[in-house]
């Protein structure tokens, strides 16, 4: 698998305070790869260190120590940029140019010859949806519009890999599932996709891998598989037609017993114990709907490192 980014021991400190002013550690000796083809999500708390990545990489402000490559190019290579797009965290656009004035503007500013850019300026307002408001002024979008005229934008010079800050930040559900299809349709064209969020339900639906930063530094990275935690044993068999009076008999036997809208789950160790389960619930008559085993869902895993991570730095202040 080819490595289109790598970040080699990224920091970046910032000068805080008036009178003595001390520098304050943002990102602390970040590395990481993304590979080609892949989208890749980049999470974190508000504060984590996400934005300021972001800028480094797209050289909007400089890092303290460390590198990093995009394409096999140092990220200030001018040629190199050609073939990158960025959606920045809430951009702002010129007010009083229509969608299509807009992207034209962008389209010249990469050179773009006048036939190519038309074709292309179709293409993209087809592709986010916005061929019925090409010729309305921006000013008048809605929020989920402007992200995706921002969409349009980033992907005007047909990039490899496209950077987004945030791209659902302020969306409404149907705004959201807007962007997670263009993402979605950006891969299945072989791009590669790094965006970064805080909306963990995004990064399930969309990411093949992520990286997680908690106050500057690396907390997790790798596969969903891998830090939802796929190996637990444990077991989650879905039952219906279960009378109350009966549900006594599976307590026994099992971890936990939860009623839900969808039936009543119950959570064996491992699956050894689902037999059994499957026995008393053909004895009292009732339906297996499901058996799946239990994944950790990854709000699961933030809490954990984040509770982890608090009893760490209360021990450092006690000692």
């Amino acid at each position: 698998m080819k490595t289109v980014i790598e970040i080699d021991g990224l920091c970046k400190d910032y000068m805080v305070g008036f009178w003595r002013p001390q520098p304050q550690r943002a990102l602390n000796k970040l590395s990481l790869q993304v590979n080609e083809g892949e989208v890749f999500g980049f999470l974190g708390g508000n504060g984590a260190g996400k934005t300021t990545t972001l800028k480094i990489l797209m050289t909007l402000i400089f890092p303290t120590s460390g590198t990093a490559k995009i394409l096999d190019k140092p990220i200030d290579d001018m040629e190199m940029r050609k073939q990158i797009g960025f959606l920045p965290e809430a951009p702002y656009f010129y007010d009083y140019l229509t969608a299509r004035e807009f992207l034209d503007y962008c389209g010249k500013i990469f050179g773009i010859a006048t036939d190519a850019r038309n074709r292309r300026i179709s293409e993209l307002l087809k592709l986010v949806d916005l061929e019925f408001a090409a010729d309305r002024q921006l000013r008048k979008f809605s929020k989920g519009m402007l992200q995706r005229i921002g969409i349009a934008q980033a992907l005007v010079n047909d990039p490899k890999i496209v950077f987004m800050d945030e791209p659902m930040s302020g969306l409404d559900p149907i705004g959201r599932r807007e962007v997670r299809d263009i993402i979605r349709s950006l891969r299945e064209q072989g791009k590669t996709i790094f965006f970064s969020t805080h909306i963990l339900s995004d990064v399930e639906v969309l990411c093949d891998r992520v990286a997680i930063l908690r106050k500057g530094d690396l907390a997790g990275y790798g596969r969903l598989s891998e830090l939802e935690g796929h190996r637990d044993p444990t077991m989650e068999i879905t039952v219906q037609g279960i009378s109350n009076e009966n549900l006594t008999h599976f307590h026994t036997k099992a971890q936990k017993v939860v009623q839900t809208a969808s039936g009543i789950q119950i959570h064996v160790p491992d699956e050894s114990h689902i037999d059994e389960i499957i026995l008393l619930v053909r004895k009292y008559n009732g339906q297996i709907v499901s058996i799946n085993p239990l994944k950790t869902a990854l709000e699961d895993f933030f809490v954990k490192e984040k509770a982890s991570n608090s009893k760490t730095e209360s021990a450092k202040i006690l000692v």
